[in-house]
Order: C-alpha cells, then structure tokens, then sequence
C-alpha cells in the first residue's frame, strides 16, 4: 500500500471530522470543506503550517514522537488513531520493518497442542484469528457458534471479512446488526495495513473486497480504526437462535499478530441456555468437529 497516500488520507479525514467549535476556535469565514483548516491543526500542535501541510502530503518519514502526539492531541484522536498513526509513521521511516511478526511463507499457522489444550478447556465459544480475519482455530463450541461461516468459506481458513461483504444473505442472518458488524470487520483490517503495511495477503484481499462490494470500498475509504477489546456483540444461529455474548479479545504475546477472544453469556440468560443446548450437540457425533 502507498504509504503517502495513507498517511494523506488518513489525516485529512481526522481533520475533516473536527470542527473549531469542539477545539474552541471561533468559526471564522466560509469554509470549503467540512472541518479544520490545516493551519488551524498546526497551531493547535504548536507548529509551522507549511511543516504540517508536508506532513499532510505524506511525509511522516522521520518525524518525532513529540510532534506526532501533538498532531494526535489536535485532531483529538482516540487510541486506536493514535496507535494508528505511530504505525504509519514507522511505516515511512522503515522501521515498521523491523517491528512485523516473521512469518513462513506458504505455511499456514496452526496452534501448538497446549494451546489447543487451553481453547478446548474454556466453556464459552473461543477463537483465535489474525489481523486479516481469517479464523485460524477454535474450541469445538467455537465452531459450532460460527458453523454458517465455516459452511461459506471456500477454503482454509475462513474468513470473517470475506464471509460478511460476500455472503450476504448469510451474513446478514448472522449479524442481526450487519452495519456495526462491517464497520468493526473494515475497522480492524484498516489497523493491521497500519500495523503491518507489507502484508501481501492483506493487500490481495482488500482489493478483492474493494472490487466486489461497493459496502467494503466504501467503508474502506473512510479510514475508520479501532482497538477491538471488550464489550457485547450479537450473533443469530440458525439453529439455537439470537445470542447476546460478552467478549474479551487479547493480543497473543506467544504468537505475534494473532488475537484470542473469549466469549461468555450472562449466568442464567436465555443466551446462556441456548449455548448448552449448543454444547450439547457438539458431543454428537454428527455434529463434531471432523478432526476431532
């Protein structure tokens, strides 16, 4: 991806978004675009505005961290924005080089037994995935939540990004809220081409998404990121019905890149007993994992 042109794109959308009201600056005169003028970001982070306007153009490359927290706290960027931003200016110095995860490639990253081991000894549904989405592993519980995606992937792994903007009629059952699902699926592939902008596999399926869903694309232009931690999320099962499941997602120090995340129903709730019912069929035979 073209660094330049993500640093400029990324910024001009943050500056779009403020307006002088919400940083206490009076609105004076017309404005031909929504938010701040440049040189109203370069003096809120106390520098020269031709500086800021190279900046703007893509040239974060060697840039101290100092005045990247001061752009930050300008254009009142949240953490993930902020993380983002540090990404993309190692990015453009050459550092981010240095920083990636090292993969083998052609090799398909599979968990060690232990690990395994830990997955199928949670109660709740558990799944790792990486930054591009693909769901590399899971409990067996895990699987049977997400068996409409598993049924819709064409080859190994499956892929959230892939399953929610090209299956749509099956993503929409499964998302009751597809919006938010999308926004979180473009918002988590928009960190990881921050985080790691030489991934080739990111790059391939980003244009694969941006030529065939005009929802993907345009999500992807808004340049939205986000860290992806805690909260609730909704799913619809075809067979035990609507689930509300809290979640807890962790970066894995063991395996760079990847992410585990927990999810648990509240004691007692129908989500609760709709995931026994769950976990009970997944001892059937017909119904267990076949590598099990």
């Amino acid at each position: 991806m073209d660094n330049r042109a993500e640093v400029r794109e990324f910024l001009t959308s943050r500056r779009a978004k403020i307006t002088p009201q919400a940083v206490g600056l009076p609105d004076v005169g017309s404005r031909r675009v929504p938010g701040l003028r440049r040189g109203e970001v370069a003096a809120l982070a106390g520098v020269s505005i031709e500086y800021y306007a190279k900046l703007e153009r893509g040239a974060l490359g060697g840039v101290s961290a100092s005045v990247l927290d001061s752009i930050a706290r300008a254009l009142q960027l949240d953490d993930a924005e902020r993380t983002h931003l540090f990404h993309l200016a190692h990015a453009a110095d050459g550092t981010s080089a240095g920083m990636r995860p090292r993969r083998r490639a052609g090799k398909r990253w599979t968990p060690r037994p232990s690990l395994q081991w830990v997955l199928d000894n949670f109660n709740g549904p558990a799944i790792i995935r990486n930054g591009r989405m693909d769901l590399l592993a899971c409990n067996q519980l895990g699987r049977a939540m997400h068996a409409t995606l598993y049924d819709a992937s064409v080859g190994e792994p499956p892929s959230f990004a892939r399953f929610t903007f090209l299956d749509l009629d099956a993503a929409h059952d499964f998302y009751p809220d597809w919006d938010t699902a999308a926004d979180i699926c473009v918002a988590i592939l928009r960190t990881e081409a921050g985080r790691d902008p030489h991934d080739k596999d990111l790059h391939d399926l980003v244009g694969e998404l941006s030529t065939r869903s005009l929802d993907f694309r345009r999500r992807w232009s808004s340049h939205d990121v986000r860290q992806h931690g805690a909260g609730t999320k909704y799913f619809h099962h075809r067979v035990v019905g609507d689930l509300e499941l809290a979640y807890e997602s962790v970066d894995m120090i063991s395996d760079l890149g990847l992410t585990l995340t927990l999810y648990a129903a509240e004691p007692g709730s129908p989500t609760a007993h709709a995931l026994d019912l769950l976990a009970s069929w997944t001892t059937q035979p017909t119904l267990t994992h076949p590598d099990a």
